[in-house]
């Protein structure tokens, strides 16, 4: 098979990814959010008080992307920091009220943009294509 742009599962999904973030940017920026910051406040209304490490963990990137994000997070009132009770070199990562007052209308916001980007599908072909993506992360992760 020749290699072209558009046999290129690499090239798709990350022309996928940037109209995803895209279509969340147009929808949660109205309510003072970027895309990694909304990310990061999912894993939060998951589990509150997760530590920088976690976090990083859960949302798999790099932890210089995830120390301007928890900045501007901490700038913008979504969160605040508390030394962790057991690792003196550790803080622990809390959600504000302003956060969770923006938990319904982001998580609506997002909902919207996925089912958007999927209404083309049936629901068959939308769990297939979530257990192929999840596979393939999987298969990733494990290299």
């Amino acid at each position: 098979m020749v290699f072209t742009l558009s046999t290129s599962a690499g090239f798709l999904v990350n022309q996928m990814a940037r109209l995803f973030e895209r279509q969340l940017r147009e929808r949660i920026e109205p309510l003072g959010l970027a895309p990694a910051q909304f990310a990061t406040l999912v894993a939060l209304y998951g589990e509150d008080g997760l530590t920088q490490k976690e976090l990083l963990a859960r949302l798999d990137i790099e932890q210089a992307t995830m120390a301007n994000t928890l900045s501007r997070m901490e700038r913008d009132g979504l969160i605040v920091r508390h030394p962790h009770p057991a690792d003196k070199r550790a803080q622990t990562v809390h959600l504000t009220d302003k956060a969770r007052r923006l938990e319904d209308k982001a998580v609506s916001a997002a909902q919207s943009a996925n089912a958007e980007a999927l209404s083309g599908l049936d629901e068959n072909e939308k769990r297939q294509f979530m257990l192929l993506m999840t596979k393939v992360i999987a298969t990733m992760r494990a290299d």
